[in-house]
Order: structure tokens, then C-alpha cells, then sequence
């Protein structure tokens, strides 16, 4: 990594830890709803499995194209506290309140299924959108307040700790926390701590005065820039075959401890929770003996592969002790996958500034979470797709012994091709080398 090209950092310590603490206020609520909704609605409140893939897909189609809307306003945003900082600053307290909601359903599938889609689909519309505000304002801060690569790293190892601990918060404790507390209070203590997490960072946060004087392109101008962009596409493409591969995995483990290994899904917690302390572990060693000695591309592709040899004991395990060995080298994957996934959008908005001159971090990042939220969409489908192939059906009280095959399938294959199809996409990003050079230099001169 040539770092002669990078200027000093600009931020203090203290602004960059609280920018950072704000991840993880964002990061648990959608964790959480990301790893346990499926289980808690299918499993729990018995809606069919069925029913919730057809509205998940249509759910994820609303859930995408909010994202470049809601970025192209962004960026276009004018107010006293500027253009980002706005949508975390009024969407932090709904955000979590919905998402409490989301556990509080009063109705049940085997008694009245289509009360409790509605219930749970006006909810997760409403959280979602408020998501999205939340999300689009805070991550499109990042290029703007860190400006060098390894300024960008630093910030992006600093938040994803903190994004880990969301995820332990998130997904490994609400197994075990729904035993000890029950569904509903589980959420109520998980959006506390999100929404204390959130505010506290906000006083920390900044944009240039510069930014609100550009003048922007129109919606479908600025859509199409995105859509012909090979840096993004690529890079956007990369990452939402990785979280297709890590979707399914938090998707499918409760139900993998329950079918296949036979054992309390409350141990989910253990299994989650090994994965993400050992991604916390390991951001400091892949930033320092990897990215910051490479370059984004690689690192994605070295943590995907990695990914792809952690999943494959999935398939062939019979004890617990395999299982978390699984979890190790999953959270060894996990940790390169999560420390650079920002990192890389901020490089395109980086070049895309060079080449027009506004930087509109806002659309990149609202059209990158467009791609990646299909995804989400996909892990559904394949899940309602496979799983009654194999005689799952949550109106019985006992599932035939074929789900065990379903839910080994589940977890192994389509994370397998998900994440060499990142690989694929990541061979194909062309913002890597002396390309990469030419635009920090660009921005070095503009600064």
C-alpha cells in the first residue's frame, strides 16, 4: 500500500470512537431482525413458511427501492444541522420503538394468520423505512468526515468492533434472552441499548459547510451514473452476494441447532456468539497484516474464501464441538468481510467525486443498500423454496427427520455459491493499483 498518497488524520480519537459507538445503536435492531424474525415469526408465532416468503419478497423489492430515494434526498438535503445528521437524528427513537413492535405481536398463525402478516408486515414496513433514513445518514458520513484510506480503516475497524458487539447484542443473545425474558421484553431491553448507543455518538458527528453548496443532478440522472459505473456495480454486486452467504447462515442456525444437531436453540447464542468475538478479535489483524498492506479488493476476496471453507463443516456436522470450530473460522471470514464492506463504497464515491466534481455519497451508498437488500429477498426465497421440499411445515408439531438434510443444505450450499460469486464480481473491480493511485491523487490535489 503506497501511503505517501494518504494525508494525515484529521480527526481526533474521541470523534472517530463516538462515530463509531453510534454502529452500534444502528447495527442490533437489524442484526436482530436479520438473525431471529424469521425463526421467531415462521417457528414461534407459526406463520406458514410460505406465507412469509411470498411477503418477504415483496417486502425486500419495497426494502430496496427505498434505499437510492432516500440517498438521492440525502444529498440533497438542507437544513441547520446539515445534510446527513438529520436522518439519525429523528429516526433514532422510531427506529427502535417499531422494532419492539416487531416482538410484541399479539396475534398467532395457527389461529389467525392473515391478522398476524398484517400485524407483522405494517411493523417491519414502517422499521424499515425508518432504517433506511437512519442507515443512509450515518454511513454516508463516512467519506465525508474520514478522508484517508487509512483514516477509513481505522474508523472502519473502531466501528465494526463495535457493529460485532451489535451482532453478539443482536443475534447471539436474543436466543437465550427469549428463554430468560420472553420475546417481548428481549426487544424492549435490545432497542434501550440501541437507542442509548445512537445518541451518544451524534454530538460527534460533523459535515463540511462545502457540502451543502454543490449543485446536484437530477434522480434519474444521478440513478443512471450508479447503474453505469463498473467500480460500483462490482463492488456492489460482491457485497450482496456476501450477505446472501452470511443471511443465510444467521437466517438457518437457530433452526439448524433445533433439526440437525438436536440440541436447545437457546445454544444458537453459543454458536453466534464464538463466530462474532472471534470477527471482533481479528479486525486488528486483518487491518494491519491485510488491508493496509493490500487493498480492498484483496482483502474481500481472501475473507470470502475463507468463508466458503468455514461453512462447508456445516454440512457434515454431528456435535456441538464441530459446530463452533465452524464458528471460528466463520468469524475469521466475517471479520475481513466487515471491516472493509464500507471501506470499499467510500472508494467509489471517492472516484465518482473525481470524475464529476460533487461528492454523493448518499446515492452510493442508498444504491448499494438497493443490491444488497435483494439479497434479503433471495435468502427467503431459497428458504421457501427448499425447506418444504424436505417436509418442513410449521402447522405440524413434529417435523419429519428429512428436515435435517433441508436445513444442512440450507446452510451449506447457497452461502458456498453466494460467496464465490463475490469472488467473481470482486475479480472484475476494476478500483484497485495504480487506478486507485490516480484518484487518491486527484483528491489529495483537490484538498
Amino acid at each position: 500500500m503506497d501511503t505517501s498518497l494518504q494525508p494525515e488524520m484529521t480527526t481526533s480519537r474521541k470523534t472517530r470512537m463516538l462515530y463509531t459507538l453510534s454502529s452500534l445503536g444502528v447495527t442490533i435492531p437489524v442484526e436482530a431482525v436479520s438473525g431471529v424474525i424469521m425463526f421467531y415469526i415462521v417457528d414461534v408465532k407459526n406463520l406458514p413458511a410460505p406465507w412469509f416468503a411470498t411477503f418477504w419478497v415483496i417486502y425486500t423489492l419495497y426494502n430496496a427501492l427505498n434505499n437510492p430515494v432516500l440517498g438521492f434526498l440525502s444529498d440533497r438535503t438542507r437544513s441547520r444541522w446539515g445534510r446527513r445528521i438529520p436522518y439519525i437524528l429523528f429516526s433514532g427513537v422510531p427506529y427502535v420503538v417499531t422494532f419492539a413492535l416487531l416482538f410484541l405481536a399479539p396475534f398467532d398463525g395457527r389461529d389467525n394468520p392473515t391478522a398476524l402478516l398484517i400485524f407483522f408486515g405494517v411493523v417491519i414496513v414502517l422499521w424499515e423505512g425508518l432504517y433506511t433514513a437512519l442507515a443512509t445518514g450515518y454511513y454516508s458520513l463516512l467519506p465525508e468526515m474520514f478522508a484517508s484510506f487509512h483514516e477509513r480503516t481505522d474508523v472502519a475497524a473502531k466501528m465494526n468492533l463495535f457493529q460485532t458487539g451489535g451482532l453478539i447484542i443482536g443475534v447471539a443473545l436474543p436466543p437465550i434472552l427469549s428463554e430468560w425474558l420472553g420475546w417481548s421484553w428481549m426487544a424492549i431491553l435490545l432497542s434501550v441499548i440501541a437507542v442509548i448507543a445512537i445518541y451518544l455518538g451524534i454530538p460527534a458527528m460533523f459535515e463540511k459547510k462545502s457540502s451543502q453548496e454543490q449543485t446536484y443532478v437530477p434522480f434519474i440522472p444521478a440513478l443512471k451514473a450508479t447503474f453505469i459505473n463498473r467500480s460500483f456495480i462490482t463492488a456492489a454486486t460482491a457485497q450482496a452476494m456476501r450477505f446472501f452467504g452470511t443471511g443465510v447462515l444467521m437466517a438457518g442456525m437457530m433452526f439448524y441447532m433445533k433439526y440437525c444437531l438436536k440440541v436447545d436453540e437457546g445454544l444458537t447464542t453459543v454458536i453466534f456468539g464464538v463466530a462474532f468475538l472471534v470477527a471482533a478479535a481479528m479486525l486488528y489483524p486483518w487491518r494491519h497484516f491485510i488491508a493496509n498492506r493490500t487493498d480492498s479488493r484483496t482483502t474481500l476476496i481472501l475473507a470470502n474464501l475463507v468463508m466458503i471453507i468455514a461453512v462447508i463443516p456445516l454440512g457434515l456436522s454431528t456435535s456441538l464441538i464441530t459446530t463452533i470450530i465452524a464458528a471460528i473460522l466463520v468469524g475469521i471470514g466475517l471479520s475481513g468481510l466487515i471491516l472493509i464492506g464500507d471501506v470499499i463504497i467510500a472508494e467509489v464515491v471517492d472516484e465518482d467525486e473525481v470524475k464529476v466534481g460533487q461528492q454523493r455519497a448518499g446515492m452510493y451508498f442508498g444504491m448499494s443498500g438497493f443490491i444488497i437488500t435483494l439479497s434479503g429477498m433471495l435468502v427467503s426465497v431459497v428458504f421457501g423454496l427448499l425447506l418444504p421440499r424436505f417436509g418442513y411445515d410449521t402447522l405440524l408439531e413434529v417435523q419429519p427427520a428429512s428436515v435435517d438434510l433441508g436445513f444442512r443444505i440450507f446452510l451449506t450450499i447457497p452461502p458456498i455459491i453466494g460467496f464465490l460469486l463475490a469472488i467473481l464480481a470482486l475479480y472484475f473491480y476494476p478500483l484497485h493499483g495504480e487506478r486507485l493511485k490516480e484518484v487518491r491523487r486527484a483528491l489529495n490535489k483537490e484538498a
